[in-house]
């Protein structure tokens, strides 16, 4: 029986080790995430941040180590992956709306086929969604006549569609122009104010000293330095820390 508490950590990360054939990619990689907090992990391309993120949503298997949500072990064979996915909302780098769909067709679709829930609801929802996304008067247009970011926050509306208690955000202003980034950070600036627990795969460092309680670098696999943002960026200890740092910011 699940005896979760709110005391406990919402995302609990012991231990995990994850390979693909024989490149170990995750290392031994350990921490907790409590509810209504905002985390980023940071690091070089090929560092374990995705692929760690996207362990946490049961989409990549770990060789050991534990990943519990709301205290339910990821890792097990019996999990009830729709289960978790309603917990754990996650959005991609590519935006991945179903092309011949409307914007608020996209939202709608999941919780109408996939929880059957009531349509009239959904519908109800998905306009406050689109709202909370900013996007008034674009519920009828499909996405190739909304922009990058527009796309992207559509994405984000389709997740919170589900009703999740944590938000997985990997890379999702990687494949915007610039001058997108910015509407798209703002809509996850207002789920974390909102108290929505989220973890953030991010290269955008100002905007990690912004919103996050605690930062994660990693490299090579493993966690090499954490810390809240206002020592982090400051005071980093390990070389590995300072010098990445020292290249980006």
């Amino acid at each position: 029986m699940n005896t979760w508490t709110e005391k406990e950590p919402i995302l609990s990360i012991k231990d995990v080790h994850k390979s693909f054939g024989e490149l170990e990619v995750l290392k031994g990689v350990t921490f907790d995430v409590m509810k209504g907090e905002v985390i980023c992990i940071i690091g070089p391309s090929g560092s374990g941040k995705s692929t760690l993120i996207r362990c946490v949503n049961a989409l990549n298997e770990i060789q050991s180590g534990s990943i519990k949500v709301e205290g339910v072990e990821v890792n097990d064979p019996k999990l009830d992956k729709l289960a978790l996915r309603r917990k754990v909302g996650m959005v991609f780098q590519q935006y991945n709306l179903f092309p011949h769909k409307t914007a608020i067709e996209n939202i709608m679709m999941a919780p109408i086929q996939v929880l059957k829930q009531d349509p009239k609801e959904v519908e109800e929802r998905a306009h406050t969604l689109i709202k909370k996304v900013r996007l008034q008067g674009k519920e009828n247009s499909f996405p190739g006549e909304l922009s990058g970011g527009q796309q992207q926050r559509i994405a984000i509306a389709r997740s919170l569609a589900m009703e999740p208690n944590i938000m997985l955000f990997d890379e999702i202003t990687a494949a915007l122009d610039p001058e997108t980034v910015k509407e798209v950070l703002v809509t996850i600036k207002d789920l974390a104010q909102d108290g929505m627990t989220c973890c953030l795969v991010t290269h955008e460092m100002g905007f990690a000293k912004e919103i996050a309680d605690h930062i994660y670098f990693t490299d090579r696999g493993i966690i090499v330095e954490h810390g809240p943002p206002k020592t982090f960026f400051t005071d980093a200890k390990d070389p590995r820390t300072k010098e990445f740092l020292s290249q980006i910011l």
